[in-house]
């Protein structure tokens, strides 16, 4: 298997009728607005909560930590970069206190559903406790309990899994993450 070597993925542009959406209330306290990154025409969707960093605090791009794991998790798992585009159920990165239930379900109706019905996924993987929760709208639901089985939910086959974040915080939750890539493997093999 090749070295692995993460990498900054393309971003999707924001489209112009969203790029100064002020619904949510993010734009007065939110980074900039990142649509989505990868590739948009990938049967995979990864939904993560928000944006992590994409630039350093001079403005050069960078890989954060949250993308070299999900991307190494991808490399071991054996997928290419192809087969995912990456988006979020808030589109800028909250860097204070905002109202989240407000802003997670403004985002979701305006700006995630939209993107589902255009790209039409063949695949959905929700990773991290707030994606899930959206996506599967039940704010009961985790990922603990969800992970390892693929759900039917608004019409696309779904599976849940951690955060990237949290496994760079847990290393002991690898393996796991690992396991769900996997599985996604073996669900597009299928298809």
């Amino acid at each position: 298997m090749e070295s692995f070597c993460p990498e900054i993925w393309l971003e999707d542009p924001v489209p112009p009728s969203e790029r100064n959406c002020e619904h949510c209330g993010l734009y007065k306290q939110g980074t900039r607005m990142v649509w989505g990154e990868g590739n948009p025409d990938a049967p995979v969707m990864i939904i993560l909560d928000n944006p992590g960093a994409r630039e350093d605090r001079e403005g050069n791009p960078m890989v954060c930590g949250t993308r070299q794991t999900l991307q190494r998790a991808i490399h071991e798992a054996g997928l290419g970069k192809a087969a995912f585009y990456v988006t979020y159920i808030l589109k800028r990165r909250p860097i204070r206190k905002y109202d989240k239930e407000k802003a997670r379900d403004i985002c979701m109706h305006r700006h995630l559903e939209g993107q589902l019905e255009t790209m039409e996924p063949k695949l959905i993987l929700c990773m991290g406790n707030v994606a899930v929760q959206s996506f599967y709208r039940d704010p009961d639901v985790d990922v603990k309990g969800l992970r390892g089985s693929w759900h039917e939910i608004r019409g696309f086959q779904t599976a849940a899994a951690y955060h990237p974040l949290a496994v760079r915080r847990r290393p002991n939750l690898y393996r796991l993450l690992l396991e769900d890539m996997l599985m996604v493997k073996n669900r597009l093999e299928t298809l």
